[in-house]
């Protein structure tokens, strides 16, 4: 929520390569952005688990990567599943022309808050291909490693277009409504 908040109109909060391609895939980021978003993304996660790394005593048993508890069928499940969720979130709380988006930050953060909360012992809830890749990277434990790279990707994309398919109007709940309410009489 902070970082959102901090970085949104810098960049557009973009800190998630599952969000950043479906946003291509949207036509709102230029294909030709993407590799440069994911690199940095990459190169965050990457440079912040290094120096969690140094900061903090890391043994093998302290890994703060992510990997699956269950099978990697059902943690690709979840991971499709809660990034859904959350690019469902984005796309009516960020990129609808027709939200408020003062409150985006909040919503988004709260949405990651319940998908953790849900999620967080079954895959650790990553939602995000660079969050897992950093921390793998580093430590060089790649358990299960596709899950976190294609459950995000595969959920990230369903939930912006199954977004797209129940928005069929630009108008508002709030114009449609009222404007039912006044035909009616």
């Amino acid at each position: 929520m902070a970082m959102i908040y901090t970085l949104g109109h810098v960049s557009g909060a973009h800190f998630n390569p599952a969000v950043t391609i479906t946003l291509a895939l949207l036509g709102l980021c230029p294909f030709k952005e993407v590799p440069f978003y994911i690199v940095s993304q990459m190169l965050g996660s990457i440079l912040g688990s290094i120096t969690l790394t140094l900061v903090v005593n890391v043994t093998s048993d302290a890994f703060f990567g992510t990997i699956p508890s269950g099978s990697f069928g059902q943690a690709f499940v979840v991971e499709a599943v809660i990034t859904f969720i959350l690019m469902f979130v984005i796309s009516g709380a960020s990129i609808d022309d027709r939200a408020t988006r003062n409150h985006a930050g909040i919503i988004v953060g709260m949405t990651i808050m319940l998908n953790v909360f849900v999620a967080g012992p079954v895959t650790g809830a990553s939602m995000n291909p660079a969050r897992t890749l950093g921390p793998a990277i580093v430590l060089g434990k790649y358990t299960g490693i596709w899950v976190y790279i294609f459950g995000p990707i595969t959920g990230a994309v369903a939930g912006a277009f199954v977004y797209r398919l129940l928005m069929p109007t630009d108008k508002s709940f709030r114009d449609i409504v009222k404007r039912s309410r006044s035909s009616s009489f």
